[in-house]
């Protein structure tokens, strides 16, 4: 079976469901979204605090698994992905950072022009709908995605940045506006107690245009080349192998893991490697699948006493009680974020930019991960790194399209990591120890107070850290003559016709930051380059890092 549109978008994530949103609104073509998952109809996607059972359900999460490393002391993770519409954006923390000005500018200077801070600045502006405090210069006020803040202070959070603020570190009212740095409430995408997923905010209004068509449950398994040319994408449906034609442009926005698999199975990617699997070669690209980056955390526990935590209101009647105000009033604990306060710090007081950061939230989970939570009244501390410089990779290990690729981050390969992870694991403690959040602190139970020196943290960050699900990186934007690049800066694979990459595979370096937000900023642009626009004009050239 065989049909035809102007466009084939792979995959419903994040950028996926921009891309196909914004090129159903120009009306200037049909479009085919191909998601090889179901559709968002489960509960747990929408219900807030309903994220933990999404982190081991396989019906909506691809639940790839990392190679064992030294860096997780030979442990083998894993590692997220959303298979379902809004993709990842669809069982994510919920939490919205855009970065720091300087990421953007460090790829515009890498070679990728139009991507500086100035540049994609009003297409991050475009994308929200900031509801709350925020500069206008620096949010957008009628995007389809919804920023918000908490709004159910807490008075533990509150001691914590209280603690915070006598260690020097300001209250930042917006960090995704003049400046990062400093302590304050997540943003998050969540509006009225439920999510705001980017398939509800972009896909859906396409869906009702009628020049746009999604295809669930359809596994792309190659996509077709006449020549150097992308003309169409096979799939699997209902166990059935189906062929759709593009007559314009093919569209990969499949995610840091599938975007780079898909191209090595259709034939794109380093010769020996697609030899040696039996793929045939379609065009050397030795850059597909390598400059793989995830953020790495280490996680404190702390054991609370004398204020309740998350832990005691979500047990017995307790869980009873919260059901009820979520039904009633869509507030309480199931509508808030697993992550309810960032705080931006330097490893070195030398540097110019922050390069830690440390998130804390009232709860705390059996071995540091969103699966359950302890039965004390706990609080959790988790301490990482905003721009690891170990790389690793994704590669196909079989010509089966079913087969999933081997993932190897390389989490604390690089000496500058460990340094950064220890950094941000002392600057933790320091805030634990700080006043006034230190009286509501029993003990520190993990790693524990023996555990002091740097060797010891250390091996603590090696045997219990975890991955905050964020890898980018894999098809590499930047100039043909890099080795290791994919696209260019229209997004268009080099070497190739009618075919590009939009997702977070195609950032250059790491953001300090959450990946949604920017990779939502990429499917904007990215519909500009598709659609032949000029670019949005740049904003804020001049402004201050910081804040006067």
């Amino acid at each position: 079976m065989t049909d035809r549109f102007d466009y084939i978008v792979i995959g419903a994530g994040s950028a996926g469901s921009v891309v196909a949103g914004r090129l159903s609104e120009a009306g200037q073509g049909t479009v085919c979204v191909l998601e090889a998952g179901p559709p968002d109809r489960s509960p747990y996607i929408h219900v807030p605090a309903a994220v933990v059972h999404l982190l081991d359900n396989p019906r909506l999460n691809w639940m790839y698994q990392t190679a064992p490393s030294w860096g997780t002391a030979g442990r083998s993770l894993v590692q997220s992905r959303g298979k379902t519409l809004g993709g990842s954006g669809a069982i994510n923390g919920h939490v919205y950072t855009r970065g720091h000005r300087t990421d953007f500018d460090t790829w515009a200077a890498l070679g990728n022009r139009g991507w500086s801070y100035a540049e994609v600045l009003p297409y991050f502006k475009r994308c929200e709908r900031r509801i709350g405090n925020g500069d206008d210069r620096y949010r957008g006020r009628s995007g389809p995605f919804s920023i918000t803040d908490i709004d159910q202070a807490d008075p533990l959070c509150d001691a914590f940045m209280d603690g915070a603020e006598s260690l020097g570190i300001p209250r930042n009212p917006d960090y995704n506006g003049a400046s990062q740095e400093g302590v304050a409430y997540v943003q998050r995408s969540i509006h009225r107690g439920r999510r705001v997923s980017p398939a509800r905010a972009f896909l859906y209004p396409a869906m009702k245009r009628g020049n746009t068509e999604v295809r669930t449950r359809a596994r792309v398994l190659q996509i077709v080349f006449a020549g150097k040319r992308a003309i169409g994408v096979r799939y699997r449906r209902g166990g059935r192998d189906e062929v759709v034609l593009a007559n314009r442009e093919v569209i990969l926005c499949g995610g840091a893991i599938a975007s780079p698999h898909l191209l090595q199975l259709s034939g794109l990617g380093a010769p020996a490697r697609l030899q040696a699997l039996g793929i045939p070669l379609v065009h050397a690209l030795p850059g597909v699948g390598e400059n793989l980056r995830d953020h790495y955390a280490a996680r404190l526990v702390m054991r609370i006493r004398g204020i309740e935590t998350i832990n005691e209101r979500v047990r017995g009647l307790g869980l009873v009680k919260e059901v009820a105000r979520y039904a009633f009033t869509r507030r309480g604990v199931l509508a808030l974020t697993p992550t309810l306060v960032y705080c931006f710090g330097k490893s070195d007081e030398a540097l110019e930019v922050g390069d830690i950061q440390v998130s804390f939230t009232p709860a705390s989970y059996p071995a540091g991960i969103w699966s359950g939570l302890d039965r004390f009244p706990g609080a959790t501390i988790a301490c990482w790194q905003q721009r690891p410089a170990s790389r690793g990779h994704v590669r196909a290990l079989s010509a089966d399209p079913l087969a999933a690729p081997e993932l190897q981050p390389n989490y604390l390969a690089e000496e500058e990591d460990r340094q950064a992870i220890l950094a941000a694991m002392r600057l933790g403690r320091r805030l634990a120890a700080s006043l006034p959040f230190a009286h509501h602190v029993e003990r520190e139970i993990w790693p524990g107070d023996p555990v002091q020196s740097d060797a010891e943290l250390l091996d603590h960050a090696r045997r219990t850290g975890n991955t905050t699900y964020h890898p980018i990186g894999t098809c590499r934007m930047g100039p043909a003559e890099r080795a290791d690049s994919v696209v260019d800066d229209h997004l268009r694979v080099h070497g190739m016709q009618g075919l590009r990459v939009a997702d977070a595979s195609i950032m250059p370096t790491m953001p300090a930051a959450n990946t949604n937000a920017a990779t939502l900023m990429i499917g904007e642009k990215a519909a500009d380059l598709i659609l032949g626009r000029r670019p949005l004009p740049p904003e804020l050239a001049d402004a201050p890092q910081h804040p006067p």
